[in-house]
């Protein structure tokens, strides 16, 4: 595939998936309501036509077919109107576009991987015009009502009309008075599509006019006349022109448009034009006969408006990871310069004339990073608004009435990020739905609960991550039935009577495990919440949860902003230097030979704040020479990450630094350094290189693993 066919590819992929997160949120609030509106009526048939046009321009077959027949049963809904239908019919007719939506997003993800699409889809297709039948209550009234939005659509194309022009670029159309010209902006893509959507919008505002070129909503081939000559619109009356015109300003991806008048038919009236009311397009258009080709672009515009552009683009991912990883260099360079020691060579009037500089340069790199970052920031809204579909799913299929309350949509995260964390709120929003909530309404009202359950979905920002949290209003957990079926699983570490509350309920974390005692369609396979651990974990995060029997669950997830550049702290460990992101560390202290404890194996131990912790010697782990062996010596870190928690000795403590966060070169995957706790590395401002710990991995590796 070649750049510009790559490039629209993307394009429709985005706005493909941008118009079924639409319809997606648009039919969740309508079915709350139990009924459409008439905006969403034609806002849906809208956004069927558009998803028609652009998959047949792409010639994928199954989605212009599913969305041409959607968009025919909105057009005779948007005809007889949707209060015609009955209650049941809506009711129906909201299962059939979820199953519908559901079909699309089935064949865009088959793009979006490469796989072929489904080329039969007849029994789908019968089933939407069954239902139109259904509606119609008369079979022959039903295939009319079918047909009449194709007809609507090739109204223009009906007109008796030359596909060549006369006097220059002008369509021979001989009813027109006057025509407006308009061009698009430049590499738009699919300019044959956008130009369709832009008469359609026009049509809509009951504007009667003929389009040329007539096909270019079928025939993709048009696209190279639009990209070079624009198109037209032929009106029977200036009026209606001047009132397009108005119209026109509030389209996007115009460039400019102009009202030319057509030519009278004689060469010779130049008085007749005089003795009309004085038009400057129309006494131009009167005067002799220009070359065929300048006719329509000697014309001056008797109306030309500037349109309102869109102020939001959409950018490759990959392109502001590319921005992201130069301004990291510049981070790393503009450090090197300001501590290189060459400085300490010059005189005290120059050196400050030169600090003066770098404190203005690294104000400017400081900018330029943060403004770097908050390109890649996107809100977590579109997320969040996805899980009311699976709720909606789920309160039909297990039968429990339930509401999702969202708090917090706004909230900014990492593009990446978000994507990762997508999968285990999903998991979580599920499990809420399947274990937390009460099977039976009874029970919720024998407890003194609303009968109706709710879940809670917030976010919130703190200085350096997003707090995410997942509640719900349940049954809760019995810590002792989880270690009961934790026991009977052989998944127990240590006996019953040593777990903590807090450890009981993390054993809903650990792989295979499930409390469900049949298999369903939702859970009981023991898979879902070690997958939800492992993933927030992979991008910096922690998961913990807390739960009341019979008031019901938290869950609670810590994200990174960003995974591009984090706080951390520097430690020496012999001629090495470790980085710790900050957010893991709790304390840093030095302690007395009185304070160290051994344990049963002889493994050495700290106290702090009522509980023991194991000591991970470093440069033992890493096996690095160095001559701070004595725990009274070196500093000992106290680092935790979700409900781990241990001690690291170090040799000394550099300070703490904001880091470029670096992957590790594609050579030493084949070590698998992440199981041996380095989670990436850093370059710092001498040119040394930094190994960036990585605290879970870190405490599997030296504590569980024994590695």
């Amino acid at each position: 595939m070649d750049n510009g066919m790559e490039g629209m590819l993307d394009t429709y992929l985005f706005e493909t998936n941008s118009l079924l997160d639409q319809l997606d949120e648009m039919l969740v609030k309508d079915e709350k309501l139990g009924d459409f509106s008439s905006d969403d009526v034609n806002e849906i048939f809208r956004i069927m036509h558009t998803i028609k046009g652009s998959s047949a321009m792409m010639e994928f077959g199954s989605l212009a077919s599913i969305a041409h027949h959607i968009e025919d049963l909105f057009f005779y809904i948007r005809d007889k109107g949707i209060d015609s239908l009955s209650s049941t019919h809506k009711k129906e007719l909201f299962n059939l576009m979820f199953r519908s939506e559901d079909c699309l997003r089935g064949q865009v993800e088959k793009v979006e991987s490469g796989e072929p699409l489904d080329t039969d889809m007849d029994a789908f297709a019968s089933e939407i015009n069954n239902f139109l039948k259904k509606i119609s209550n008369a079979g022959d009234a039903a295939e009319e009502s079918v047909d009449a939005p194709q007809e609507a659509s090739d109204a223009a194309a009906d007109a008796p009309v030359s596909s060549g022009a006369t006097d220059g670029n002008l369509p021979a159309d001989a009813s027109a008075v006057c025509f407006v010209h308009v061009f698009l902006d430049e590499g738009i893509g699919m300019e044959n599509l956008r130009a369709f959507m832009i008469i359609n919008s026009l049509k809509e505002c009951e504007l009667d006019f003929r389009y040329y070129p007539e096909n270019m909503e079928s025939n993709p081939d048009t696209c190279a006349s639009i990209i070079e000559d624009g198109f037209y619109m032929a009106f029977d009356s200036e009026e209606m022109a001047a009132s397009a015109g108005d119209l026109l300003r509030t389209q996007n991806h115009i460039r400019s448009y102009e009202l030319v008048m057509v030519p009278g038919p004689e060469p010779e009236p130049v008085a007749q034009a005089s003795a009309e009311p004085a038009k400057e397009a129309s006494a131009d258009a009167g005067q002799a006969a220009p070359p065929a080709e300048a006719a329509p672009k000697q014309q001056a515009p008797a109306k030309q408006g500037t349109p309102v552009k869109q102020n939001l683009i959409s950018v490759n991912i990959m392109k502001l990871d590319d921005l992201q990883a130069i301004v990291g260099e510049i981070v790393i360079t503009e450090s090197m310069v300001t501590s290189a020691p060459e400085l300490n060579q010059l005189n005290r009037d120059a050196y400050d004339n030169f600090m003066k500089s770098a404190r203005q340069l690294r104000k400017l790199t400081d900018d330029l990073q943060d403004i770097a970052m908050s390109l890649r920031m996107v809100p977590i809204s579109g997320v969040f608004q996805k899980m009311n579909r699976i709720v909606r799913d789920m309160k039909q299929k297990l039968g429990k009435d339930v509401r999702l309350t969202l708090i917090g949509e706004d909230t900014e995260i990492d593009k990446t990020i978000v994507d990762s964390i997508q999968d285990p709120i999903m998991h979580m929003v599920r499990n809420a739905m399947d274990h937390g909530i009460e099977d039976d309404v009874n029970d919720r009202i024998r407890a003194g609960k609303n009968s109706q359950g709710e879940i809670i979905l917030s976010a919130s920002h703190t200085s350096s991550e997003v707090v995410i949290t997942i509640a719900d209003d349940g049954q809760g957990m019995d810590p002792d039935k989880l270690l009961a079926k934790a026991k009977e699983r052989g998944i127990l570490t240590k006996p019953e009577s040593e777990y903590t509350r807090k450890e009981a309920l993390g054993l809903v974390m650990l792989p295979g495990f499930s409390t469900n005692q049949t298999v369903t369609e939702f859970s009981g396979r023991g898979v879902g919440m070690d997958v939800v651990k492992k993933n927030v974990e992979s991008v910096g995060g922690a998961v913990s949860l807390s739960s009341e029997l019979g008031k019901g669950t938290t869950f609670l997830m810590k994200i990174p902003l960003t995974l591009a550049i984090m706080d951390g702290m520097k430690v020496t460990v012999g001629a090495s230097i470790f980085t710790i992101p900050i957010a893991n560390i709790r304390q840093s202290f030095k302690i007395t030979s009185e304070e160290i404890i051994r344990d049963e194996n002889g493994s050495e131990m700290v106290e702090r704040m009522g509980s023991f912790y194991p000591i991970v010697r470093l440069h033992q782990f890493y096996g690095i020479e160095t001559e701070v062996t004595n725990l009274e010596d070196g500093i000992i870190m106290w680092i935790e990450s979700s409900d781990r928690s241990f001690c690291l000795f170090v040799d000394d403590l550099i300070g703490e630094q904001q880091v470029v966060v670096k992957p590790l070169p594609s050579f030493l995957n084949s070590f698998e350094l992440k199981s041996f706790g380095i989670g990436g590395c850093t370059i710092l401002g001498d040119g040394n290189i930094s190994i960036i710990l990585d605290v879970p991995s870190l405490h599997t590796a030296a504590l569980e693993n024994n590695i």
